[in-house]
């Protein structure tokens, strides 16, 4: 998530520049304003997004200070005015990633009334993250674990709005399980999972869209090493590359090493692609 007022005023390559690789590839939007939040989306597009989705989900101290992420939950009408100006300014969709309720909020009548709402501004895909958020006496890591999680409410809200896109995001684990929930729903975000165990990301063609052979890890950084090598010309240390890597053996042989090996070199200054050779040598050391 990048706010709308960071968009518009801060460095925009740092921010939101992506390689074209990438796509397709969603910015997700925090903010309230909804001349701010078209003014971020037309400069999105501009820049090449294939989506904007409007974060009413997040329910951090920081987000709760600027009035969105989960706190919009109970402004439907506002993120309804946000829809109506984003979409008049992009050609885009423009979708929207929320919880089913916050605090003591009943959960199926924030939810229905909150999609109502604002599908009637145009919106018509929703990814909804099937647990209430706390916005006091938890913290973000504990709003996505401890409130429990109720799909068969995001169940039934498809069933009410079958005229809609509904994504079921929260607490998926595996290729199963996004298998058995697309029997129901339209689509499944996976956060968690993707980041603590990103080789299940080399799974999904093969396993949802018989799509070629699943994609191992050691090809997967094969074909990351050239972007690497382009960013670390740039300039960007290999640390703010890596780190995203280092659940990518997990539950196989040398994922320790691996973790361990990156976590202790990468950061380190100059540090070069040959820091990875290591890494991967340390884990095929494993394997044999």
């Amino acid at each position: 998530m990048v706010t709308a007022d960071a968009v518009i005023h801060g460095d925009r390559e740092r921010l939101i520049g992506f390689s074209e690789a990438e796509h397709p590839l969603v910015l997700q939007l925090g903010g309230n304003e909804p001349a701010k939040m078209a003014e971020a989306a037309s400069i999105a597009e501009a820049f090449g997004y294939d989506e904007i989705n409007i974060n009413c989900g997040c329910p951090s101290d920081r987000v709760q200070s600027g009035a969105f992420g989960a706190c919009l939950m109970a402004q439907p009408d506002t993120v309804a005015e946000c829809v109506s100006a984003m979409q008049a300014s992009v050609a885009i969709p423009v979708t929207v990633k929320c919880r089913i309720a916050i605090d003591d909020l009943p959960a199926e009548e924030t939810l229905f009334s909150f999609v109502e709402k604002v599908s009637a501004a145009g919106c018509d895909v929703f990814t909804v993250h099937a647990r209430k958020a706390w916005l006091k006496g938890l913290s973000p890591k504990e709003n996505r674990e401890v409130p429990p999680l109720d799909y068969g409410l995001v169940s039934k809200l498809k069933s009410a709005r079958p005229d809609l896109t509904i994504l079921l995001n929260g607490g998926i684990p595996t290729i199963e399980a996004c298998q058995q929930h697309l029997e129901e729903f339209d689509g499944v975000m996976l956060g968690r999972a993707a980041y603590q165990t990103p080789a299940i990301l080399g799974e999904v063609d093969a396993a949802l869209y018989a799509d070629g052979a699943p994609v191992s890890p050691f090809d997967a950084i094969e074909a990351y090493k050239p972007y690497m090598a382009a960013r670390l010309q740039e300039g960007v240390g290999l640390h703010a590359m890596t780190r995203h890597m280092l659940g990518l053996f997990n539950g196989r042989p040398g994922a320790r090493l691996w973790r361990r090996t990156l976590s202790e070199l990468a950061p380190r200054a100059g540090a070069g692609l040959d820091v990875l050779d290591k890494a991967l040598e340390a884990v095929s050391l494993q394997r044999a």
